[in-house]
């Protein structure tokens, strides 16, 4: 490849993982890419097949040329760098109030939370959720029939003392979308930003009916959440992403567990 040649952008995207949000990233920034698709185990464990490409073996991951990039917000800001950096791109929203650039403070209140949704969605809010998975699997876990009911005990008491937190989540994410920029409907305002993206998966997973362990989010309990999820299953970027698996995979299942 010459020097002057843009190397390949290849998503190494897994079933049931965060990398559809990286697939639908690429879909709204209208790059060429492409993907390799990888199985879980009947555990749901990942493909081994990924540490070929990351010692760590995690999904999503990109390849750009043979430059591995990992970390689903490392891999949005990469993208976003180098493909809605200029004004006629939303998904990264203006950095400086008028008349206030490079000074401390000068930040618009949209890039603001552009960037803290963008370290929340994989911070707070992924590390509370992914919390619910020790109670889940406890209680779904292989054992002699006369431990079960033991174990479903402790995964019961453990499920209640996890549940306050995941509330205090959606209760403020409620919050934060009546109080968002100009009116919303999205996080940071009027506009689809990448940090809507990144936050699709754990905010469509809490939704009801989208797996067995979550579902706390319906209509009735946080409708302006309900009504924002609605809205992101709406975007044709994202619809784009669903065909496009469907298309390599013949099939594309939302429902996580």
């Amino acid at each position: 490849m010459s020097s002057t040649e843009a190397p390949t952008i290849t998503l190494h995207w897994l079933e049931k993982s965060r990398a559809q949000r990286t697939l639908w990233l690429l879909e709204e920034l209208k790059v060429p890419y492409q993907v390799k698709t990888y199985k879980r185990n009947a555990q749901m464990r990942g493909d081994p097949a990924l540490k070929n490409v990351h010692p760590l073996g995690k999904s999503p991951l990109l390849t750009v040329g043979d430059r591995a990039v990992a970390e689903s917000a490392f891999i949005s800001e990469y993208l976003c760098d180098h493909f809605a950096a200029g004004p006629e791109s939303t998904l990264v929203p203006a950095k400086w109030q008028p008349g206030r650039e490079g000074q401390l403070g000068g930040e618009t209140d949209a890039w603001m939370l552009y960037r803290y949704y963008m370290h929340y969605a994989e911070g707070s809010l992924m590390s509370a959720m992914l919390m619910k998975l020790v109670p889940f699997g406890m209680a779904h876990a292989p054992a002699p029939f006369y431990i079960r009911p033991i174990l479903s005990r402790i995964a019961a008491r453990v499920e209640q003392t996890l549940e306050p937190e995941c509330k205090a989540h959606f209760d403020f994410l409620e919050a934060q979308l009546a109080s968002a920029p100009e009116g919303g409907p999205y996080l940071c305002g009027p506009n689809l930003t990448a940090a809507d993206i990144l936050m699709s998966f754990p905010v469509m997973m809490s939704q009801e009916g989208a797996s067995a362990m979550y579902g706390r989010v319906t209509e009735k309990t946080y409708p302006k959440l309900w009504a924002y999820c609605e809205l992101l299953k709406g975007i044709e970027s994202r619809k784009r992403a669903v065909e496009k698996i469907i298309e390599i995979e013949g099939s594309y299942d939302e429902k996580l567990l």
